[in-house]
């Protein structure tokens, strides 16, 4: 950033955090509208023309509804036009669960969660799918899935690599996923639902594993293992790992091995019926809140 010029406000994302009142931080207000299309932001600025400074303003997190946005009978028209259509697409059904899945915490374990990291891990190339839980924008899913929930559900096409790993760098991923600081309440960071044969067992208050096993075998520094993540977490991986990139590539070239994951998600549940999945204990955290 150029030192003569400074910051006058912050509008976030991201995060979903819903801010009715700015919250300043150094005289910067700093808002944001929360998620999804329930209300809209506005801003009301007053500007210093010669000093090229914000001098006042006026922040407003306002309902979207038919007082604030009059209907358009014209616009009305057009949608209804494609209305059929894109029922057709997004109202049929891929699947049906045997129950409700839930995804209730980003930070754990989850049903959801073990369903799409296994999906993504079965018949391929790689041992360990490390699925980001983030992705995944459902709290709840089923038993009838339609392509509209799914969709809804996991919104991101991501391209999927594959990377060869030591069982020491693996170790440390996973504790650097479990530190203190990434399990707070009110945590925005990176946590990953991890495939079948993986179990973990981390005691908080040591800051250690009790358990770090795959299929029954606990792992080794020197073991090697091929895992797979998806493209934002593969540009990030040193930020997101606390490994840096270059040291993993060392081991063997990263190798694309879907271009889409949503497109694997769908061709596979739409041959499944009746889908169940389970907490396991993949991911067990122990004094997590003492």
């Amino acid at each position: 950033m150029d030192p003569e010029w400074g910051v006058d406000l912050i509008i976030g994302g991201h995060s979903h955090t819903l801010l009715e009142e700015p919250c300043i931080i150094n005289n910067i207000p700093i808002v944001q509208v929360g998620i999804g299309t329930d209300q809209i932001g506005r801003f009301d600025i007053t500007i210093d023309t010669d000093e090229h400074e914000m001098i006042d303003y006026k922040w407003q997190c306002l309902p979207i509804n038919s007082k604030l946005c009059e209907p358009d009978e014209v616009l009305e028209e057009v949608l209804d036009s494609y209305r059929e259509e894109t029922d057709k697409k997004y109202s049929r059904i891929v699947t049906n669960f045997k129950r409700k899945l839930t995804h209730p915490s980003r930070y754990e374990e989850t049903e959801l969660g073990n369903l799409f990291a296994d999906l993504l891990q079965i018949d391929s190339s790689f041992d360990i799918m490390l699925y980001a839980s983030g992705s995944i924008r459902l709290k709840e899913m089923g038993p009838i899935v339609q392509y509209q929930t799914l969709k809804e559900c996991l919104p991101f096409n991501a391209p999927v690599y594959m990377l060869e790993i030591s069982g020491k760098q693996f170790r440390h991923m996973m504790k650097y996923m479990l530190r203190d600081e990434a399990l707070e309440p009110e945590a925005h960071s990176e946590f990953y639902q991890v495939s079948k044969g993986v179990r973990m067992v981390y005691d908080k208050a040591k800051h250690d594993f009790e358990e770090f096993s795959f299929n029954g075998e606990e792992i080794k520094d020197d073991d090697m293992f091929k895992i797979a993540v998806q493209d934002y977490h593969y540009k990030n991986f040193d930020e997101f790992f606390d490994v840096p990139l270059e040291e993993v590539l060392a081991n063997k070239k990263q190798r694309m091995v879907i271009t889409d994951d949503f497109s694997i998600f769908e061709e596979l549940l739409s041959s499944m019926n009746n889908v169940d999945a389970k907490v396991e204990g993949r991911i067990i955290i122990k004094n997590r809140d003492a």
